[in-house]
């Protein structure tokens, strides 16, 4: 038997209503904070992750789905994440010129090649929201207020909001350097480690390896080494978070993996779903569109990964989503109820009903039995008697009360 690919999923249609919720919530809320929504291709030339995401990062290095193209001379690449490919289509299409700020929001699929477990695959569904063209504090609370928005309106009373800022390239320097004196004093604990301590020092702070966590903990904090301009944004951040009422704890860990990263960055943790419980990161990259060949424009955004949101709703409990019931189920006795059936089943479906009758050939107790499990609100029985007669007795399941109705005209 030919099995799904290891680190991949099928949602089944008694699944599929939770997640069309989860996301109908994604969408209604970023379009109330003036969020488009935007569809870029699956997969992309190679090089705009290596730029974009960073040729230094876990996600370059070891995790993407990358393929020579069959008809040309170069390398692609299913897109591990999507604020990249946005960048390059507003480049592309020209909507850096347009009224600023671009905002823009998707539901995607995304690929990165990781060990599956609970909250993690390697083909993984998630909203994102990217916003363009404003370097004030006020766009960074504004994004945040979005996620948090989207995380409450779902039920998820158990997420803390997680800021940090990791600073801008004039005081990012300072900070590496403190940085790189720390762990060369400390000695990185990990292979991987000692290669970032060369190549990329911020990621020494986001290692899971136990030992390398507790060196973390004791390192240079990226808030003490901050210039004057990213101290004052960061304080008018987190004063625009306390008056919109959004609770933030500030954690000097918080740094994420991606190199376009800069100024403040952030990530909502849920208690209780296990190791995977960040449900949604995102913060600054000031420098994204410039690297990818447009003009200075900065960015704020963040990525809200789907499985793990419904892990914590179902960990809270609140992913009770009622399946769609049909408004009428009609029960067929014989061929030329059979097609009366599909007459009338076809009828009430273009005026906008859900309508099931029997296609397999089922007994009249059968056919009721199903009635039930699926949940019909009402139904009819036709049989060579109701169509003659031209009238049928059609029966609300909840209360039993049946009424009689015009077999050619009646609605529902």
């Amino acid at each position: 038997m030919i099995q799904k690919i290891k680190g991949t999923m099928d949602i089944l249609p008694n699944e599929t209503p939770l997640f069309r919720y989860v996301e109908g919530v994604m969408r209604e809320e970023a379009e109330k904070y003036g969020y488009g929504e935007i569809r870029t291709p699956t997969f992309e030339n190679t090089e705009l992750f290596v730029r974009g995401v960073g040729d230094t990062t876990d996600v370059v290095q070891k995790e993407m789905y990358t393929f020579a193209d069959r008809e040309e001379n170069r390398s692609i690449s299913l897109r591990p994440e999507g604020t990249a490919s946005v960048a390059r289509a507003i480049i592309e299409n020209g909507k850096c010129s347009d009224p600023m700020p671009l905002k823009y929001y998707y539901i995607i699929s995304c690929f990165r090649h990781e060990k599956p477990q609970a909250g993690r695959s390697r083909e993984f569904f998630q909203f994102g929201t990217e916003m363009f063209g404003s370097e004030s504090p006020a766009a960074d609370a504004t994004a945040i207020a979005l996620a948090a928005s989207v995380l409450k309106r779902l039920g998820l009373t158990n997420v803390k909001l997680h800021l940090n800022s990791i600073g801008c390239k004039e005081c990012r320097p300072t900070y590496r350097a403190a940085l790189v004196d720390y762990y060369t004093e400390c000695g990185p604990r990990c292979d991987t480690c000692k290669t970032r301590l060369a190549k990329n020092p911020l990621r020494l702070l986001d290692c899971k390896n136990p030992d390398c966590a507790l060196l973390a903990k004791a390192a240079p904090k990226t808030v003490d080494h901050l210039c004057e301009s990213c101290a004052a944004k960061f304080d008018m951040l987190k004063a625009s978070l306390d008056a919109m009422g959004i609770d933030y704890v500030v954690d000097s860990s918080i740094v994420r993996g991606l190199d376009y990263y800069t100024g403040p960055v952030f990530e909502f943790i849920a208690e209780g779903i296990g190791a995977q419980s960040t449900v949604c990161g995102g913060g600054r990259y000031d420098g994204l569109v410039e690297s990818l060949g447009g003009p200075a424009l900065s960015g704020i955004g963040f990525g809200m990964g789907l499985t793990r949101i419904i892990l914590a709703m179902r960990a809270l409990g609140v992913d009770k989503i009622e399946p769609k019931r049909p408004k009428l189920y009609v029960a067929a006795l014989g061929d030329r109820a059979i097609v009366k059936a599909l007459e009338i089943a076809e009828r009430l479906r273009r005026e906008g009903k859900y309508v099931e009758c029997d296609i397999v050939g089922r007994s009249l107790k059968a056919q009721m039995k199903y009635a039930n499990k699926i949940g019909a609100e009402y139904t009819l029985i036709i049989g060579d008697s109701e169509i003659d007669a031209g009238v049928v007795q059609l029966k609300n399941m909840a209360d039993g009360e049946q009424t009689e109705v015009a077999l050619d005209s009646f609605t529902i």
